[in-house]
């Protein structure tokens, strides 16, 4: 996976244009209005939707996972008709790369712009070349907006960016390279990342088993008596959880800094998640005592806990007033009971209480109170724990390699597409 290996053209000759300063010398260089041309035909509401997505290019909306709610509007007359060859622009988001050349026939928003390329481009060479780093550049500078939310392609000045054409045989020839070299990149990701997938249900199982089943096989077991438990060891016992925490309804103290129950961290403080994420979140400066006071070493449930179990904090500060904060009682060890929360078992029995659960619903103690724990003897509990700690290390190193070699594999493929179709390198 070393680009500097390929061989270099044998005479490249200078552009003038900022972002590719030089190109193979028999290249042509012109502004992509000598290569394109905007098109507008609407009114062809019965042809199939479209879309254009980051990394994607331009597919079925049929193919989108995830619907956006105000994707598409219901009246279609609007929308303009693609065809295959065209240059399909988001006209928000080009400058990050959501660009692409169709392969079908179909109709998209009205906010797009739509190109038809002429017969200077091999349609398969200018879906890579469109969506490189390189030209994506064109559209930034095109651009008009301040910020990342708001920055629409402005067509007078994207017209006049320049552009390198090769050889009509060469661009297919490149095509034919990217496409077979792609292929088996993807192909190795796809792996990569179904490895990650087996590692991380195995990771579950492993906690699954040792929270509700201890780590001595050969231990006496007897029936819980709780379906999202099972058999327990025999010594174990089961309780309501209203006797083992304490629903903490202190309000926030003065001087409490405000935390952040999330998911992929825990509770930490809201300046910390905000580092680690790159965003800022909306902090409460008024009616600061509607807040609710966390000690460090509880548990909070928060208005995701049916999706992800709840949240152990390491910090003392204040949540909001929706959330609960969860104090544990002395028969808790709060390690073994960081795994039990997040073992899918335990997430699917807390679903189970409510009959409306869905995104953004606040869970109360009552709901926590409804899911059975067990009672384990201390020192086991943290026996577990420092098992569980030393197991999951590994697979956590083990994914983490995986997901290294992931972007590198990306990477590459980001690169090596940018230096064939740019002519950084010789590859046919």
């Amino acid at each position: 996976m070393n680009i500097a290996a390929y061989p270099k053209y044998k005479s490249y000759k200078t552009t003038d244009v900022k972002w590719i300063p030089e190109a193979p010398a028999h290249w042509e260089v012109k502004p992509l209005l000598a290569a394109a041309r905007v098109v507008s035909e609407a009114n062809r509401p019965d042809l199939e939707l479209l879309s254009v997505y980051l990394g994607r290019g331009v597919i079925r909306f049929s193919d989108v996972e995830e619907k956006r709610t105000n994707a598409t509007s219901t009246d279609l007359s609007k929308y303009q008709v693609v065809c295959p060859g065209n240059l399909v622009l988001n006209n928000q988001q080009a400058w990050r790369g959501s660009v692409g050349v169709s392969e079908y026939t179909g109709i998209v928003s009205p906010a797009y712009i739509v190109l038809e390329l002429s017969d200077s481009f091999d349609s398969r060479f200018a879906d890579y070349y469109f969506q490189t780093s390189t030209t994506v550049s064109h559209f930034l500078v095109s651009s008009k907006g301040v910020g990342t939310i708001q920055r629409n392609l402005y067509w007078p000045a994207l017209r006049r960016c320049s552009i390198t054409i090769p050889p009509h045989p060469e661009q297919r020839a490149i095509a034919t390279f990217l496409d077979g070299k792609c292929a088996k990149i993807d192909e190795a990701v796809r792996i990569k990342e179904e490895q990650i997938k087996l590692l991380r249900e195995r990771r579950q199982i492993l906690i699954q088993q040792a929270v509700t089943r201890g780590l001595n096989p050969d231990a006496p077991m007897k029936d819980s008596g709780i379906d999202w438990i099972g058999q327990i060891p025999a010594h174990w016992e089961i309780e309501n959880p209203k006797w083992l925490f304490e629903n903490r309804k202190q309000r926030a103290i003065k001087g409490d800094p405000q935390l952040a129950a999330t998911q992929k961290y825990g509770v930490i403080p809201q300046d910390m998640f905000m580092e680690l994420e790159g965003r800022r979140v909306v902090a409460v400066f008024l009616d600061f005592d509607i807040l609710k006071h966390v000690e460090a070493g509880d548990f909070v449930m928060s208005m995701r806990s049916f999706q992800g179990g709840l949240e152990y904090s390491e910090y003392t500060g204040c949540v909001s007033s929706a959330y609960v904060a969860l104090k544990p009682g002395s028969q808790i060890y709060a390690r073994f009971f960081k795994y039990l929360f997040k073992s899918k078992g335990y997430i699917e029995a807390l679903q189970a209480t409510s009959n409306l659960v869905r995104d953004g619903q606040a869970l109360r103690f009552d709901n926590f109170a409804m899911v059975p724990l067990p009672v384990i003897p201390l020192d086991e509990q943290k026996f577990i724990a420092d098992r569980l700690d030393e197991i999951l290390d590994k697979s956590d190193r083990a994914i983490s390699i995986k997901q290294d070699q992931i972007s590198a594999l990306k990477e590459y493929k980001t690169s090596l597409i940018n230096a064939a179709v740019t002519g950084k390198i010789k590859v046919c």
